[in-house]
């Protein structure tokens, strides 16, 4: 915290239009109450459960986060694994999507009434790995969320460059990726790493939208970073795991305009 009772400025801006699916980075956008503009306004279901897909269940939806989606509204664009890519609204978009997922699923802009998915025991995931059966918890969609989105929890995650700094040094690896904790908000700030706490509010240059209602911790989850790199789950990890539950989940109270500085 500055001086003046400023956080930081923004660093980066992250938007995922399609839930559990790799994103993108941005250099301006909308904040509203439902968020980034564009983000998570679309969600992969599956056909016979009626479950959203989520990455927290790593070893059913792991395949999501080597797909990766671009835009917004119904022409957000879904590269695949080779480099192809294919628009959300082709026709041809589910058969493709639940041939490489290897189940049988619908790209919805709408979520199922109820929604519900699958979260994945976290410690049990890092101490096991991906390919050994986790408890699962069966959680609603948005409790802190407008209806009808796709966020797990609020429509905003925030998180520094010195929270960042410090998992990366708690790593055996010594670094971390962002798709591990999935923040929209990179705040640039000197302060000691884990330093926010549930109930910061105020601004930031650039960064008006961080007048925000009830920000709050965000709920520890496993979502492993991309195969194959670094710090990919893919692996069992001690069970005293160097990534700790980080950031902050808020709701934005009125609409804003971000800018990265």
């Amino acid at each position: 915290m500055t001086e003046d009772g400023r956080l930081g400025t923004v660093a980066g801006l992250r938007r995922y239009p399609v839930k559990s699916m790799l994103g993108e980075d941005l250099r301006a956008s909308d904040v509203t109450w439902r968020g980034l503009a564009g983000d998570r306004v679309l969600a992969v279901v599956h056909r016979d459960t009626g479950k959203v897909a989520s990455a927290k269940d790593p070893r059913l939806w792991r395949g999501m986060l080597k797909l990766a989606a671009t835009g917004s509204g119904p022409l957000v664009k879904i590269t695949l694994p080779d480099g192809t890519a294919i628009t959300g609204s082709d026709p041809g978009v589910d058969a493709l999507l639940s041939g490489l997922l290897g189940q049988p699923v619908t790209l919805t802009a709408t979520p199922p009434p109820g929604a519900v998915l699958d979260r994945a025991d976290p410690e049990e995931v890092l101490r096991n790995g991906l390919d050994v059966q986790a408890r699962i918890e069966v959680g609603r969609l948005g409790a802190a969320s407008p209806e009808g989105t796709f966020f797990d929890f609020a429509p905003l995650h925030l998180m520094t460059t010195s929270t960042l700094g410090r998992v990366a040094g708690l790593s055996p690896h010594g670094i971390v990726e962002l798709e591990r904790y999935r923040p929209n908000i990179v705040i640039r700030t000197s302060a000691p790493g884990f330093g926010c706490s549930p109930g910061t509010t105020g601004s930031s240059p650039g960064m008006p939208l961080a007048r925000s209602r009830a920000p709050e911790s965000t709920p520890r989850f496993s979502v492993p970073a991309r195969s194959g790199s670094a710090t990919s789950c893919t692996r069992p990890e001690p069970a005293r795991t160097p990534f700790p539950r980080t950031g902050l989940s808020a709701r934005p109270a009125a609409r804003h305009r971000a800018y990265l500085f």
